[in-house]
């Protein structure tokens, strides 16, 4: 167990920190004595978010912004900026997903992935910039198994999430110089999550995925939680530009085929 007391009292920013993977990082923090601000698209998720993260015992703020906008994202950051001060730990969480096949993706179907998850992700970090702890701030960006296995029927998160996993090493070097750490956490199928709902839609796609994962099981959101904790804790402070598989092992074999959980449009 991590000495979370290391935690307590420094902010927190969670992009995306509304719902699933993300919101089990806000509340690990929150749970942990940190500071913790919010910010996703919907209002209502916003605030019931911050609510639960209170209810934890954390302060906590709750801003409604579009990643895909960086003006909002950057008043957002400035108003977290101005109630918690610098951040010390920024996670990039946002992201779309759907199953599609490359020949039925409209321009805009593979558009708003990709602004979502990775323009949304370099707008989130690159307007944090000016608002992080230098030295000792720690970036996490939440990738995924697209970005190092290719995936049918997932050409557009492949893309993105590549993209995500670059950006990760590149910027790791380059605000390495002033003390910044950036990794990513790349989540296997994780139990209760939207992104599994879409991905696996019936008992009898869960239960392929459940067969095709080394350690027979879901992950849990504390279990990547644990490690977004690892990453920003003195533990972990030597190690920067790492894109860590957090899966139970899922990724070992390459891509997932998505073919058996794709329902035409129109179709059911």
């Amino acid at each position: 167990m991590h000495d979370t007391s290391f935690f307590a009292g420094r902010h927190v920013f969670v992009a995306g920190g509304t719902s699933g993977i993300n919101l089990g990082i806000a509340q690990a923090f929150a749970r942990a004595g940190a500071h913790v601000t919010v910010m996703s698209r919907s209002p209502d998720k916003v605030r019931q978010a911050a609510e639960g993260l209170e209810a934890l015992g954390a302060q906590a703020l709750g801003i409604s912004a579009d990643v895909r906008d960086p003006a909002a994202v950057e008043a957002a950051l400035r108003q977290a900026h101005g109630r918690f001060g610098d951040i010390d730990v920024l996670i990039s969480g946002a992201a779309g997903n759907f199953i599609a096949p490359a020949k039925d993706l409209s321009p805009n179907g593979f558009k708003t992935v990709v602004d979502i998850d990775l323009n949304g992700s370099f707008h989130v970090l690159r307007l944090a910039w000016p608002m992080l702890r230098k030295p000792g701030a720690s970036v996490i960006n939440i990738s995924a198994p697209q970005g190092t296995n290719p995936m049918r029927y997932q050409v557009h998160a492949c893309a993105a999430k590549a993209g995500i996993d670059m950006m990760t090493r590149v910027l790791a070097m380059e605000w390495g110089e002033e003390g910044v750490r950036v990794n990513a956490i790349s989540p296997g199928p994780i139990a209760g999550t939207e992104g599994m709902r879409r991905l696996a839609p019936s008992p009898e796609a869960l239960a392929n995925v459940v067969a095709s994962v080394p350690l027979q099981r879901m992950g849990t959101l504390d279990d990547i939680a644990n490690v977004a904790l690892f990453l920003s804790s003195p533990q972990a402070g030597y190690v920067t530009g790492a894109v860590i598989p957090v899966d139970g092992g899922s990724s070992l074999s390459g891509g997932r085929d998505m073919r058996a959980s794709y329902v035409p449009r129109g179709a059911g």
